[in-house]
């Protein structure tokens, strides 16, 4: 039997298995990647601990205002609308959402007669407040306790109108973004939101791509389908005298023709009508966001307000802060647009007090931080050149 050769290489006598050195660059970055994930991943969970803690402490606290405000700010929003029914249950935040409070309004839609449009938009009186506003259009800014307000005011309401994304809505057929309408559009020199849209909450193109509730475009009824979210049960439109009608509930289509809308959507709730304010908004629990409202001067001239909100200079504003800014203004007819991250205000100078020599658009108010571009919608308030 062969037996196994035992004998050393000649040459290795007394050497040992040498081992492969690791390098010490590579060691030593692992392990600072290893611990700054670790780091990491701690500062997110002792955040994430004490934004719930005070999320806990704001609903279950002493302070039943600040339980109720806090409620109506997250529910209000599509991102966060389920964060309050898990500190308090669902039955809570329903109750918390319902108003007690009567209207006190006496009419279910604007009277007309208190409106009195001035011919040829010709303004009388010893000061002519638009003499340095050739183009027939102001801005200017309010500063409430937790809002910033952009105020455009419009002499001449023929001018504004319902702009629409396309002329038959689909969920194929994605909304647009105003910026994206303004420079479709060179002879519209101002732009805002207007009505509410399926959002299913998702990034979807589906999302503003179609209304909900009547719609009116330049004399024609164009969407008739839809309710809006929660309690925004409401509608504004102009009549053909440009007359802003409007209305404590939604319009239906026979409605609108029977009032002669020209252009018009649903949205609410109504913040003032035929002079006086809607008690059940002014009193709600609305929370702090941003805000849009269209409303109309006693001579014609049209009010536009877009409150700031979701920053940290500006929270945002409640439905009593809209009318409050409305009511000082003048407006004897006022409503609710749709607000949040969709709340946005843009104006083209045509004399270059604003934007550039280009003349582009630029922004009044600054939307929500929480989105790098406008929103895409089905429909909006424009503003044409005056003639």
């Amino acid at each position: 039997m062969n037996k196994k050769n035992t004998n050393p290489v000649p040459g290795t006598e007394g050497a040992m298995p040498t081992k492969k050195k690791k390098k010490k660059g590579s060691g030593l970055l692992g392990r600072i990647i290893r611990r700054f994930f670790l780091v990491l991943f701690t500062v997110v969970i002792l955040a994430a601990a004490a934004l719930v803690l005070v999320l806990n402490l704001a609903f279950n606290g002493p302070s039943p205002a600040a339980r109720d405000r806090l409620t109506m700010t997250l529910i209000e929003a599509s991102a966060t609308k389920w964060v309050p029914a898990l500190f308090i249950g669902q039955d809570t935040v329903d109750e918390i959402r319902t108003s007690s409070v009567s209207d006190g309004l006496e009419d279910d839609v604007t009277d007309i007669s208190q409106i009195v449009v001035q011919a040829n938009n010709v303004i009388t009186g010893n000061t002519n407040e638009w003499d340095n506003y050739p183009d027939g259009v102001r801005t200017e800014t309010r500063y409430g306790d937790t809002y910033t307000a952009h105020i455009m005011l419009i002499r001449d309401p023929s001018q504004v109108y319902m702009g629409t994304s396309t002329e038959k809505f689909s969920t194929a057929i994605p909304g647009k973004r105003l910026t994206e309408v303004m420079e479709e559009n060179p002879d519209v020199i101002a732009a805002i939101n207007a009505g509410a849209f399926f959002d299913d909450g998702t990034v979807s193109a589906t999302v503003g791509s179609t209304p909900l509730g009547l719609v009116v475009s330049e004399g024609k009824v164009v969407w008739t389908s839809g309710r809006q979210p929660g309690n925004f049960e409401g509608f504004a439109g102009f009549n053909e005298d440009n007359i802003l009608v409007v209305s404590k509930t939604n319009l239906s289509q026979s409605e609108a023709e029977n009032l002669k809308i020209r252009d018009g959507c649903c949205f609410g709730p109504v913040l003032i009508m035929n002079g006086e304010v809607n008690l059940e908004a002014y009193n709600d629990k609305s929370g702090m966001n941003p805000r849009t409202a269209i409303g109309q001067r006693s001579d014609g001239t049209v009010i536009i307000v877009c409150a700031d909100g979701r920053q940290v200079g500006s929270l945002g504003a409640t439905y009593a802060d809209m009318v409050n800014v409305m009511q000082e203004y003048g407006a004897v007819n006022a409503c609710n647009m749709d607000g949040g991250s969709s709340s946005i205000m843009m104006y083209r100078d045509v004399n270059g007090k604003l934007g550039t020599a280009s003349q582009d658009a630029i922004f009044v108010n600054t939307p929500s931080l929480i989105q790098s571009k406008p929103r895409r919608m089905p429909n909006y308030w424009l503003v044409r050149a005056a003639s």
